[in-house]
């Protein structure tokens, strides 16, 4: 996933055309944990999260995916596992992806 991400290009070239990277344009990444993302809403009222890992294994493949991140970024900023946090965001663009990798570690 990481790979992935650092190698999207998502990013506007010279002519305007969706075509960089983050590698290319020497971007930044914020990885912030969010458990709630990892609910499943296709049955019943209330999200299950039946399928997410446990909070130490979570927290081990979090720590894996920013150490693998600050390898090849230039700067990688975090959040704090498992903590309350206020996160704003501006997204620039008309674009939203959802990236899933259905591989098991």
């Amino acid at each position: 996933m990481n790979d992935k991400i650092r190698n999207l290009r998502i990013f506007d070239d010279a002519d305007g055309k969706i075509n960089l990277s983050l590698s290319d344009i020497d971007g930044e990444m914020l990885v912030v944990s969010q458990f709630t993302l990892y609910g499943d809403t296709r049955r019943g009222r209330r999200p299950s999260f039946i399928k997410a890992a446990a909070p130490d294994d979570a927290n081990r493949l979090y720590e894996y995916f920013v150490t693998l991140a600050r390898r090849d970024i230039r700067r990688v900023e975090t959040g704090t596992f498992q903590a309350m946090m206020d996160v704003s965001l501006v997204n620039d663009g008309p674009v939203t992806l959802i990236l899933d990798s259905e591989k098991t570690i």
